[in-house]
């Protein structure tokens, strides 16, 4: 099977790209990610690190200020920040999805204004496709984006749109109402907008996660944007959208490696270190095959993440494995948490041992960018040939 040309074993060049992101990581780590998260604040300081060593825009072309790499660096980057004890979504949004989408579909314009900015760090975008009534069925999308004499009036709401408050602009999806040969047909259509569009209102959702990372509800009441704000084909958002799909899926399963990486060298430390009838837990199966069975897990999982990186660095159809690794991922983040809270017996949940505090966020990656019976839908049809179930 075409792997896509991915090694069997890292490239010096890679290793020289871990080191380099455990370098800028080092002043930060868990305790500043809990300290941003109780104060609501960003991790801008944090952002922007890794935005000055180039850890941002190693997926972006070197002609707008990025590495000339692609996903499978993209993919280092963000398992070694989040087993540094910060693992943030918005490595698999802003560089990800959105940097990707317009470096394959963007105008030149367009690129020039959000991909430099992109790769620094000084300018975030949002994601927003998730509607509270459309759930995974993006052809129920109800956000609509109208042809006008100047542009394009966007109305509409959003649901659970990550760090709004730290964009300077949102990639949205909306379905497009302009059906005429100049516009093309109705679809989906993905549009640029100013996080500070008159019409545009943010309402922050309460959520029980720990993370600098907040969610919000987008409300848009005719909101005017330029003709030229569309990115790609009116009624063709949905080559697009996919576009950037599948490296968010394939970042998505890199930090949930990561976090599980930081799970288990936290649960193997413990039980080498803790001594109880004088001998360390760790010498007991009961805590080390749990261990040891959830770094199978993670071993797997990480050669399934860069396996779907590599294939869509090739240029491969990148679907299958993407959800293969999101799925995978998911599970080993789980049980890696759970084993080593379990290693720590009651400082599992203390504050201070950093485990619990990961609860919430290991949970919502079962559910989001996408849920896991989703993924497994894909995985039905498109790997087993099954009849579609939905």
């Amino acid at each position: 099977m075409d792997n896509g040309g991915m090694p069997l074993q890292e490239s010096e060049s890679t290793l020289l790209l871990r080191n380099t992101v455990q370098r800028v990581c080092a002043p930060y780590g868990h305790p500043y990610f809990l300290e941003i998260a109780k104060a609501k604040g960003n991790p801008r300081t944090f952002w922007s690190a890794l935005g000055s060593a180039g850890l941002l825009g190693v997926s972006i072309s070197e002609e707008f200020g990025g590495g000339g790499a692609g996903i499978s660096e993209l993919v280092v980057v963000t398992e070694e920040v989040a087993a540094s004890g910060t693992p943030l979504m918005l490595l698999a949004l802003s560089p990800a999805v959105c940097a990707t989408t317009l470096e394959a579909h963007g105008t030149e314009s367009q690129r020039q204004r959000w991909l430099p900015g992109l790769a620094t760090g000084d300018d975030v975008l949002a994601f927003a496709i998730t509607e509270a009534d459309a759930g995974s069925n993006s052809h129920r999308i109800r956000t609509t984006a109208t042809r006008t004499s100047s542009g394009w009036s966007l109305s509409g709401s959003k649901s659970y749109i990550s760090h709004v408050d730290n964009a300077q602009g949102i990639l949205i999806v909306a379905k497009v109402q302009a059906p005429d040969s100049i516009t093309g047909s109705d679809g989906l259509g993905l549009f640029l907008m100013d996080t500070n569009s008159p019409g545009l209102t943010i309402r922050e959702i309460d959520i029980d996660i720990v993370s600098p990372e907040r969610q919000f509800t987008l409300f848009l009441d005719d909101v005017q944007i330029p003709s030229d704000a569309i990115v790609g084909e009116p009624g063709q958002g949905i080559n697009v959208l996919f576009t950037g799909l599948n490296p968010e899926r394939i970042a998505s399963a890199a930090l949930l490696n990561g976090i599980a990486r930081y799970a288990l060298d936290k649960g193997a430390k413990y039980a080498s270190e803790r001594v109880v009838w004088d001998v360390p837990i760790g010498a007991h199966q009961a805590i080390a095959h749990p261990l040891a069975r959830a770094f199978v897990l993670l071993e797997a999982s990480r050669l399934l993440t860069a396996r779907a990186a590599a294939l869509f660095d090739a240029g491969k159809d990148a679907g299958e494995a993407s959800n293969i690794a999101k799925v995978c991922a998911s599970d080993a983040a789980s049980a890696a948490l759970d084993a080593a809270i379990q290693a720590h017996g009651g400082n599992g949940m203390a504050t201070e041992y950093g485990l619990a505090t990961l609860l919430g966020l290991v949970r919502l990656f079962r559910i989001a960018p996408v849920s896991t019976e989703m993924s497994l839908n894909h995985i039905a049809r498109k790997s087993l040939g099954l009849p579609k179930s939905y």
